[in-house]
């Protein structure tokens, strides 16, 4: 194995050797590793307080971010339904998100640094909810490629600055419910409109475009947050500049396509289309058929606070749980809940102003969603230590190729036939993740008994 070190431009146009986090990239059979090396250094109090600064910094960024990123995302395919417009535009959004995990992340952070490619991807977003002001076609597709152009390099850059500061830290009436009943929930088919169940009316365009001036704003604020409130990681060894043997467009594509070879991530395709599949679920099929259609539009809000609540503790709490439980049972423990979410979710009759379940729903499938992410995003860094861009960029490739596959049937199937298309998903992915639990377990068994021996 030939093992070579970058060397790379600074902010200040100045060589440096980059110094032990390690990209590596699959050339056929061979393996040929290109080492960015962090200097071998002890910080300081000051330092390890700057790292966690820029970590809150960033949590609080993205949370205001993607607040309304996905407040809008979660109201399109009820708002702009008009000849599909909404789903169109996330199938969009995240067909170009899978071109932009393949070519771009590390060419892009070549370009700008770490810090300013989070920054610029931020602002990409903005023009997707600039366009809600005036929803059409030809505004709301070319936002959406922005936003999954910007998204790939936006999301690698996150997980190399966290996986860094981790390292370096060490740390109605009886009819109005017969109507609901009977066309509401599992049972929900595309093709209901507002002229049948009142429910589905759209609100006044002032509302939407107030709620999308907030959205707007707090866009504005993460991007603020993010250019000028995180420091640069130049000091770290992360610096902008052009590698030598970086991992171009070219070669990220083709340590991507080399994984594909590899049995574990054969293995673990599925578990991470799922969650792609779930979230897509959620935001579009979960909002309109269970919360708009029996409870109204205007409430939908109400229903993804207590996910994103649920969402965030859970997410916040998983990896102390994976410590204490081991991350097999955390797994298997979060399938089961999901699975038996799923089963009830399709023979629960719809009633109208359900809000109680309604919002247990969304807050036990935050809870799902918030675990499977903090487990499957770990588990792609134990599985490819040697090859993080890579194997990150294919969690979000198929992440995305999931969601873009929930948001084409979308508009194509009844409810009650994509649960069961997730259940059986969930089911097949949890199949895949526990052989490779068992593998690894059984590997680390025999290597115990040899250093015994």
């Amino acid at each position: 194995m030939a093992t070579s070190t970058a060397t790379i431009r600074n902010d200040d146009d100045q060589q440096t050797s980059a110094t032990p986090l390690e990209l590596s990239t699959l050339n056929g059979n061979a393996m040929q590793q290109n080492t960015i090396k962090l200097p071998p250094r002890q910080y300081e109090r000051r330092e390890r307080l700057i790292i966690i600064k820029n970590v809150i910094i960033i949590g609080l960024a993205f949370m205001i971010h993607f607040t309304a990123f996905h407040g809008t995302s979660n109201l399109q395919s009820s708002v702009n339904a008009d000849k599909a417009l909404g789903t169109t535009t996330l199938a969009v959004i995240y067909g170009s998100l899978i071109l932009s995990n393949i070519f771009l992340p590390m060419t892009v952070i070549r370009w700008f640094g770490v810090h300013l490619t989070m920054s610029l991807a931020f602002f990409a977003y903005m023009p997707y909810i600039a366009a809600q002001f005036y929803p059409r076609f030809e505004t709301l597709i070319p936002a959406g490629l922005m936003v999954g152009f910007g998204s790939g390099p936006l999301w690698c850059a996150k997980f190399l600055t966290l996986t860094l500061a981790g390292n370096e830290t060490d740390s109605q009436s009886n009819s109005s419910s017969q109507l609901v009943g009977e066309l509401c929930g599992a049972r929900y088919c595309p093709g209901i409109g507002s002229e049948v169940n009142p429910n589905l009316i759209p609100p006044e365009p002032a509302k939407i475009q107030l709620l999308n001036s907030i959205f707007l704003v707090c866009m504005v604020i993460a991007f603020l947050l993010m250019f000028f409130g995180v420091n640069s990681l130049k000091r770290y060894g992360i610096k902008r500049g052009e590698t030598e043997e970086g991992l171009s467009g070219l070669k990220l594509l083709t340590a991507t396509v080399n994984l594909l070879r590899t049995r574990r991530q054969l293995l673990i395709l599925p578990i991470t289309m799922f969650i792609g599949l779930e979230e897509a679920f959620l935001a579009v099929d979960f909002t309109k058929s269970f919360v708009a259609c029996g409870w109204g539009i205007s409430n939908i809000g109400f229903a993804m606070i207590c996910f994103g609540v649920a969402n965030a503790v859970a997410a916040g709490f998983a990896g102390g749980l994976a410590a204490k439980l081991g991350r097999t049972t955390l797994a298997a423990l979060c399938a089961i809940v999901n699975l038996s979410l799923l089963a009830y979710m399709l023979h629960y009759t719809a009633q109208p102003n359900d809000y109680i379940k309604y919002c247990t729903f969304a807050a036990v499938w935050g809870i799902c969603d918030g675990v499977w992410l903090v487990v499957v995003n770990a588990f792609y860094g134990i599985l490819f230590p040697k090859n993080l861009i890579a194997g990150y960029s294919n969690f979000r490739l198929w992440e995305s190729t999931g969601s873009v596959i929930g948001y084409i049937i979308s508009s194509q199937l009844c409810t009650s036939t994509k649960q069961m298309l997730l259940m059986f998903v969930l089911l097949i992915g949890c199949a895949g993740y526990g052989y490779i639990e068992f593998h690894i377990r059984k590997k680390q068994k025999h290597l115990e008994n040899m250093l015994k021996e």
